[in-house]
């Protein structure tokens, strides 16, 4: 598994969000956002639908109807109901990520110290790969 820290200073969640779910999307798989917080669920969700004029991040919420076929999926835990590959925990709290190809784990500089705890926490796993990336003049660059 591949697993993302990335620092978020600059752009507000909603929009990283946003970001990696366009590339997920792009690569032909499916996403799981997940957050505790009902309302950045809805201001992602909100965020990933005005994407672009063309360019619309078709989403949903994990607890509607026909919640399997949505290609993103907005939940308050890590059960993929649509499949998903790619898990986004966008609320900054870390939680078991088996059975996912890809994690990113999104925290502001107050969540550091919880991430910095996660990142610690895989010293020992061989299956996991880590990178952390922070945001510097509006990109993201790899640290390491």
């Amino acid at each position: 598994m591949k697993l993302d820290f990335w620092q978020v200073t600059e752009d507000p969640v909603e929009t990283v969000v946003a970001l990696i779910a366009r590339r997920v999307a792009d690569a032909g798989e499916r996403l799981l956002v997940v957050s505790q917080d009902e309302a950045q669920r809805v201001g992602i969700a909100r965020a990933l639908w005005q994407a672009g004029p063309e360019s619309f991040l078709a989403n949903g919420a994990a607890d509607a109807a026909g919640a399997e076929r949505q290609p993103i999926l907005l939940a308050a835990d890590c059960t993929p109901a649509n499949g998903a590959t790619h898990l986004v925990l966008a609320d900054g709290i870390f939680r078991e990520t088996e059975g996912f190809s890809r994690v990113f784990l999104l925290f502001s500089a107050d969540g550091a110290p919880a991430a910095r705890a996660a990142w610690r926490a895989q010293d020992d796993r061989s299956d996991v790969t880590r990178a952390y990336y922070e945001q510097q003049g509006g990109r993201w660059v790899k640290k390491a």
